[in-house]
């Protein structure tokens, strides 16, 4: 997949940047923001936003550390890093350092925790929002900043754990 699918070029694209910045936690920051803002109308149908809101930033913000402790136990490197080979990283080198470690992509990871949270709240977006969670998993690929086993780890954790929190998080759900 490593070799199979490349898109040079592709994250200089609007819709490459796009994709790519739902796996930028303060994307679902503001998301999470919209939500709280309009729970604040003081109707009481409004309290479920609320809800949403502080299940999104807590499913991103836990899925997010979670994905960077990860790569500190796994510590397989980029492809960009090996020359498309995996490699994993002496553990008494820089044992605390994330960068430059891929298993799983972070950005999958956070995409689908928002997503996997919000499809958990709104069923029926949930093909759209997991459309576009895949969309910066494939931007990663496309870029070969990750392999495609760092997106589908990132997009399973992600997404599963995100769902979970969300619906803990809410109101009567499970």
């Amino acid at each position: 997949a490593l070799h199979a699918l490349v898109l040079p070029g592709s994250l200089d694209h609007d819709w490459g940047r796009m994709l790519r910045i739902l796996g930028f936690a303060p994307t679902w920051l503001a998301i999470a923001g919209l939500f709280w803002l309009e729970s604040r109308r003081g109707d009481p149908a409004a309290t479920g936003l609320r809800d949403t809101a502080r299940g999104l930033v807590v499913a991103v913000a836990v899925c997010g550390i979670l994905s960077e402790l990860v790569k500190l136990v796994i510590r397989r490197e980029r492809p960009s890093m090996t020359e498309g080979w995996y490699q994993f990283r002496p553990f008494d080198v820089e044992p605390f350092r994330s960068s430059g470690l891929g298993m799983p992509s972070g950005h999958a990871t956070v995409a689908f925790a928002g997503a996997g949270a919000l499809s958990r709240r709104y069923p029926r977006a949930a093909p759209l929002l997991l459309a576009l969670a895949a969309g910066c998993g494939l931007t990663r690929v496309l870029a070969q900043a990750h392999f495609l086993s760092d997106v589908v780890a990132g997009a399973i954790g992600g997404g599963w754990l995100g769902a979970v929190i969300a619906g803990r998080l809410g109101r009567g759900q499970s």
